[in-house]
């Protein structure tokens, strides 16, 4: 799914056009919206809240924390167990993203496979357009909080216009991660159960439930090493800092995210050479 410039010469004029997997750019994008906008509509058909619900498991879970640790992690958020709370959905609404995203992209791929064997579509628009959909309902449902959070928490206006780098980074590990366990899939039938486990990992090494400050010297550089770690670190700095971020800081998750996007779409482009054979 690596971009690709062609250049074509018509009447003694050049053109150049973007393509995505052999597919003309415009082409790609309209397959992604129409499968995206296809998931939605199946995921809440009849539901009364709809993408709204993507707030609901943030919002029981924070309060579950709270209940449970509150009293015990609060004098790290200014004494506060609604900071604490607030803390928490932060975490929490990161790594819902990232872990409901990437766990449906990866059956995407196969589970089209009678469309791809009769109709010719790109393999990445499967996983691409489900992180899509998922990024349609955390607009909706979850941006709107975060961006209310920050600015009455932190009450400063450049903190949430700077909300859209974690978030845009978030969407980068996302769509990477995405790729390479939808591909994955096609050859290994037994990896959600691997990847389960490699989420919950990711999920504890990140600090969702507990402030970063408790976590061991010696465990610290393997929590540096998980993207999703510092994208909540970063959102949290946004959200309760009411003094200035350092932008080095806010933009390394942004490196990572890239890095791990690029490195995705070239695993994805590796493995889908044989994947007809399979789905």
């Amino acid at each position: 799914m690596i971009p690709v410039i062609s250049t074509s010469a018509k009447a003694g004029a050049s053109r150049i056009s973007l393509s995505i997997d052999g597919v003309p750019l415009r082409r790609y994008i309209e397959l992604v919206t129409t499968l995206a906008e296809r998931n939605i509509k199946a995921r809440y058909r009849g539901s009364v809240l709809g993408v709204f619900w993507s707030l609901s498991n943030p919002l029981i879970m924070a309060g579950v924390y709270t209940l449970v640790f509150g009293t015990a992690f609060m004098p790290y958020f200014g004494g506060s167990l609604v900071n604490y709370a607030l803390a928490c959905f932060t975490g929490l609404v990161v790594i819902t993203f990232f872990s409901q995203a990437s766990g449906q992209a990866l059956q995407s791929v196969v589970s089209n496979g009678s469309l791809v064997n009769k109709v010719r579509v790109p393999l990445s628009v499967f996983p691409i357009a489900t992180v899509a959909a998922n990024l349609i309902q955390f607009v909706i449902g979850v941006v709107p909080v975060l961006v209310l959070v920050t600015a009455f928490v932190s009450h400063r206006l450049e903190n949430v216009a700077l909300l859209i780098v974690p978030a845009t980074a978030l969407l980068l590990v996302t769509v990477g991660a995405s790729l390479v366990v939808s591909a994955l899939f096609i050859y290994f039938r037994d990896l959600p159960y691997i990847y389960e486990l490699v989420v919950f990992l990711l999920w504890m090494m990140s600090p969702v439930f507990y402030p970063v400050e408790i976590v061991p010297q010696k465990l610290k550089p393997y929590v540096e090493l998980n993207p999703i770690a510092a994208i909540v670190t970063d959102i949290r700095q946004l959200a309760f800092n009411q003094g200035h971020i350092h932008l080095q800081a806010v933009a390394l998750p942004l490196l990572t995210g890239a890095v791990t996007v690029v490195a995705g779409a070239v695993i994805f482009v590796a493995l889908q050479r044989h994947a007809m054979d399979l789905l």
